[in-house]
């Protein structure tokens, strides 16, 4: 009963909310038309907000190099065969990293050109979001594919646009994640093949000394890794996968 009793009181606090907000002064809907542009209310945009932290992971997926980052990072642990080394949340925070160093330019400009003005009450909201969708937008149409681009269109039927530029939001985002993903695996190809070859130089030696049940991968990871150091392997991987954003 006591249970019941609390459940019913929970309810009724939850349901009183929008008439104590409204008795205090602060509507919970409420866009107003001015000279500036259109204004919301609080209440809007602390739902606006909160729906952006809620997507946020999401825009870090699909919208930055995070994806084709730590997709390399994936391929080069399975090419060296160090097993979980370097371990996930390792690999997860160097990418996040470099996605931070590759999209500061970005960031910048959007903190700039769209969130200064906006709080500064100098820029009403859609306003403020097309100012930040534009650099986003320029960005990932440098790293997409014409093709890509292409075969979202014609999925959605929509009819050929004047220039880039004018392509959808909802069109380029996909766009943008299958071209990410195509270069992810192809430097990561690239990646595989020197590793490969040791792998295969090390099982041949072993079948030719009759060693062959000896693991191969247990005498070629060293050398693999000792490859990998000498030639500052790390720094070669992270200086091209950055450089692979420069336009």
């Amino acid at each position: 009963m006591k249970r019941k009793y609390w459940w019913a009181l929970g309810l009724g606090l939850l349901l009183s909310l929008p008439a104590l907000s409204w008795a205090q002064g602060l509507p919970m809907i409420n866009v107003t038309g001015s000279g500036k542009g259109t204004q919301y209310s609080l209440s809007l945009q602390l739902l606006a907000l909160m729906t952006t932290i809620t997507l946020l992971p999401s825009l870090l997926l699909m919208m930055t190099s995070f994806v084709r980052i730590i997709i390399v990072m994936s391929i080069l642990r399975q090419a060296l065969g160090t097993g979980q080394t370097p371990p996930n949340n390792v690999l997860v925070g160097i990418s996040l990293f470099l996605t931070l160093f590759i999209m500061s330019p970005v960031l910048t400009d959007v903190y700039t050109n769209a969130i200064v003005p906006y709080m500064e009450n100098g820029m009403a909201f859609d306003k403020a979001l097309a100012a930040a969708e534009a650099p986003i937008r320029s960005f990932m149409l440098k790293q997409t594919r014409e093709d890509d681009i292409a075969l979202f269109m014609q999925m959605a039927r929509q009819a050929e646009v004047g220039g880039a530029e004018s392509v959808p939001f909802t069109t380029l985002v996909p766009a943008f994640i299958t071209s990410e993903l195509k270069s992810a695996f192809t430097i990561g190809f690239l990646i595989y093949i020197p590793f490969v070859v040791i792998d295969l130089i090390v099982a041949s030696v072993l079948m030719s000394m009759g060693m062959a049940m000896l693991s191969p991968m247990m005498i070629s990871m060293p050398f693999k890794l000792m490859l990998f150091v000498l030639v500052d392997g790390w720094s070669l991987i992270m200086g091209s996968l950055a450089a692979s954003f420069a336009t």
